[in-house]
């Protein structure tokens, strides 16, 4: 296969914006009758790569060649008639509009001026049998399953483009079964000689699918290697950046383990999100959690905050049970979450640094008992002093703020409530070097005051750094758990890698 022609090539692609180098000699290569996964953390380029490819974008420098000759890919529209079609993870179809008119809608057979519908629904019914789907074409695409739509969406870009599928994250939201179906669909183009491009987190579907795997990783190239001949391990040390190694010594695992486990999380799960899982956190104890993007990280936050309740298990506090189906029950259990994205999760960006401290413990006392200006002032003095939050006024929009300061901010507004439980996801991400450090000392600081805490980060050497135990994930499911001596990078590595049981080496 290495030896056969691209049916697109890119060669020493640039992108920038704003300063900000989002491609750097990117080198890609799409063959006919190959799925070719593209992978990479946050901010590794992936999704500029496939802008520049399909015309969103256009490159400050590099070439794109498809069967060798140089093109300029003008726009989306431009893409297609090149023969590139895209299917995004939010499936971009028109859900109130019938399946026939989704299909071939810019493109409806037409008669005396008007649109054939007999005929569209025809050719709608015959296409959609070459992938096995028979559908009523009349009905609105909105009646069928997220599956059944990606599938549409599938057989709509083949049918314009026909020669290169670019699928961006196509299994987020399908489960196993509607997954197997897709694969079959994806082997039989292959099998028709289209080359595939499969965007995904799920590196079990990566050895799974795909004939050959490119991983960029901070805008520029990590590696490109057939699937059969890049072991697991060795691909999740290109995404990271980072090859094994032993971890500095964490004195907090020495510390015998907490005897009585405050938060006991048992078979809690929920369909499409994360795999019932199993977790206990004692008083003072700080529990780590890696995987790469994509494994379930922050969809466990979500089930244990509830802002997606869960639909299996049982959340007990202190051995009784209780019921968290949204944040405001998880506030009142004592609960706190830090999300991954502060600017639109955390922050509100036009109120002042006060007013976003002062949010989370007003929502706790309820809008009948308002926090007077003299109680939110005092807070925010009191947090702005204790974390050092540097902002020439609390009356500042935290929006004109730095990151490390809002991500401060934000940990202020969680504290002010006195939580016992208070999860983190991605604390460190997007922050100075000093801010970075404050917030690790922060937490091992709020772990030896006797809170308990879950840590959610993509930097394994931080998780090694300051954890008690360390929860793994892979594809959306917690897979196991290390402790004492045996949380070090590379075993955590190992374990992110590792295959599931049962299945073949």
């Amino acid at each position: 296969m290495s030896d056969e022609p691209g049916l697109l090539t890119v060669e020493g692609i640039c992108k920038s914006f704003i300063g900000f180098k989002a491609l750097d000699g990117v080198d890609f290569t799409i063959r006919p009758g190959e799925v070719h996964a593209l992978l990479g953390e946050n901010g590794a380029g992936k999704s500029t790569l496939i802008k520049v490819l399909t015309g969103v974008h256009q490159p400050d420098a590099g070439t794109i060649k498809i069967d060798g000759q140089a093109v300029h890919v003008r726009d989306t529209q431009h893409a297609q008639h090149l023969g590139i079609g895209t299917v995004y993870q939010e499936v971009n179809l028109l859900p109130d509009m019938s399946v026939a008119d989704n299909l071939y809608i810019g493109r409806q057979p037409m008669r005396f001026g008007f649109i054939d519908r007999k005929r569209m629904e025809k050719q709608a019914r015959e296409l959609l049998a070459q992938y096995d789907l028979h559908l009523d074409v009349s009905s609105d695409l909105s009646r069928y399953s997220v599956a059944v739509q990606q599938l549409v969406a599938i057989a709509r870009a083949v049918d314009m483009s026909g020669r290169i599928l670019v699928l961006d994250e196509p299994t987020a939201s399908l489960d196993r079964h509607e997954t197997e179906i897709l694969f079959a669909i994806l082997r039989r183009l292959r099998a028709r000689g289209l080359g595939i491009v499969f965007i995904t987190h799920f590196l079990d579907q990566v050895y799974e699918i795909c004939d050959r795997v490119t991983v960029l990783r901070n805008g520029k190239l990590a590696g490109s290697a057939l699937t059969t001949e890049l072991p697991k391990l060795e691909l999740v040390s290109l995404m990271l950046g980072r090859t094994l190694a032993v971890a500095t010594h964490n004195t907090r695992r020495d510390r015998p383990p907490a005897q009585i486990k405050q938060f006991s999380f048992d078979k809690l799960g929920r369909s499409r999100s994360i795999a019932p899982f199993d977790l206990e956190i004692g008083e003072g104890e700080v529990i780590g959690m890696a995987g790469l993007l994509g494994s379930g990280r922050t969809e466990t936050a979500k089930v244990l905050f509830g802002i997606d309740p869960a639909d299996t298990g049982q959340i007990r506090i202190n051995g009784n049970p209780v019921v968290i189906r949204t944040p405001q029950e998880a506030v009142a259990n004592g609960f706190g979450l830090c999300p991954e994205d502060r600017k639109s999760d955390g922050i509100i960006g036009d109120l002042s640094v006060r007013e976003n401290i002062a949010l989370a413990l007003q929502a706790q006392r309820g809008w009948l008992k308002r926090l007077s200006s003299r109680e939110q002032v005092a807070l925010a003095d009191k947090f702005v002093k204790a974390l050092d939050i540097r902002t020439t006024d609390i009356e500042k929009p935290i929006k004109f703020l730095s990151g490390g300061n809002q991500q401060k901010v934000i940990l202020a507004r969680w504290l002010a409530t006195n939580p016992r439980f208070l999860i983190l996801d991605e604390p460190t991400r997007g922050i100075d070097v000093g801010a970075h450090a404050e917030i690790i000392t922060l937490i091992n600081q709020l772990c030896d005051d006797g809170m308990a805490l879950l840590v959610i980060s993509s930097e394994i050497d931080e998780i090694v750094a300051y954890s008690t135990r360390v929860v793994v994930l892979r594809d959306r499911a917690h897979r196991g758990e290390l402790s004492g001596d045996d949380i070090t990078t590379s075993n955590i590595m190992r374990m992110i890698a590792a295959e599931p049981q049962g299945a073949p080496a």
